[in-house]
């Protein structure tokens, strides 16, 4: 049996996630289609559009700086650094994994966001600038509840380091199955669906809705600078799923010993718990009715509740 050194193991936990995030972005589309009773788009179309945009013409606004041309290679950095910090192919930690526990690697994550939405104030057009200030705002008030969601869960498995979060809960099904981690994991999910544009406002499928928050920023981008948005929000979301499927709800079918033949197996089984996970929401957002643009507050709101209903229900002894 092969077996991987943990370099190489490293190295196959990026490329997982920067080649598979489009794929699992053409499976919710085309899943998405066909609960609309349409054929869909291929499940390869992201890879077919982020080819196109890095053929494509680079166009930059009159008066953009460096940070405009900066900024899509920087948040797919943070992304690609995020992966190398959380379990996403092995239950042991690979090198990168000590250099940042749970809050880390969310200051990393959030710092794809942050430049992000700079990129687009520095573009200077009023459209971009309503998605970048629209996108701050959610992320203001999501951050607390995703506070909260990871102090429970780090109060009831005593770390708050990803790879040992895992191992404690493969461990124990008991904690799993805590009120206190069930709530903490709804929350996750319901701020899940928020970051990834999936409710209660937005459509990721429309352009022009009101409500647009994402998409907005991007609009003076253009070209391979595009490309790289395009696929750091396909890894942004994927990154979300793993944290999820292999932190929170399903810490299983993670390699233990580092051969190929599991590795490749953690591949599979990882992608397999994200179809089904991307089912289910895309169920719920063809189900659930679209909010006013000041309602997200109370959406937000709920899961914060939900999260602090967690950290109370262990505080009591009840989780």
């Amino acid at each position: 049996m092969l077996s991987l050194s943990p370099l190489a193991v490293q190295a196959a936990q990026v490329l997982t996630v920067t080649l598979l995030s489009p794929l699992l972005s053409g499976v919710i589309s085309r899943t998405e289609a066909m609960l609309a009773g349409k054929r869909g788009p291929s499940v390869f179309q992201p890879y077919r559009d982020i080819i196109k945009f890095f053929r494509k013409q680079r166009l930059l606004p009159e008066h953009a700086s460096w940070v405009f041309r900066a900024a899509p290679y920087a948040a797919c950095g943070a992304y690609a650094t995020f992966a190398t910090l959380i379990p996403v192919l092995t239950t042991y930690p690979l090198p990168g994994a000590t250099y940042g526990d749970i809050l880390g690697s969310a200051f990393v994550f959030a710092f794809g966001s942050f430049v992000t939405a700079l990129a687009a104030i520095d573009g200077a057009s009023q459209y971009t600038s309503i998605g970048a200030s629209r996108a701050t705002m959610v992320g203001v008030l999501v951050e607390p509840t995703l506070i909260f969601v990871f102090f429970s869960v780090a109060f009831i498995t005593g770390t708050d380091l990803p790879y040992a979060l895992n191992a404690t809960l493969r461990a124990s099904a008991a904690d799993v199955l805590r009120p206190a981690h069930v709530l903490a994991t709804a929350a996750f999910f319901m701020m899940m669906l928020v970051d990834t544009g999936r409710i209660p406002i937005e459509s990721s499928s429309a352009t022009i809705e009101f409500g647009m928050i994402d998409d907005a920023r991007l609009f003076e981008h253009s070209g391979p600078e595009m490309a790289l948005f395009k696929w750091g929000s396909a890894m942004k979301q994927f990154l979300l799923y793993t944290v999820f499927v292999n932190v929170l709800l399903l810490p299983m079918g993670l390699s233990s010993t580092g051969s190929l033949q599991t590795v490749l197996l953690a591949i599979v089984l990882l992608f397999v718990k994200m179809c089904i996970v991307a089912c289910a929401v895309v169920i719920i957002e063809t189900t659930f009715a679209k909010l006013r643009l000041y309602k997200i507050t109370e959406f937000i709101a709920t899961g914060l509740l939900v999260a602090v209903l967690a950290v109370f229900a262990y505080a009591v002894g009840f989780g």
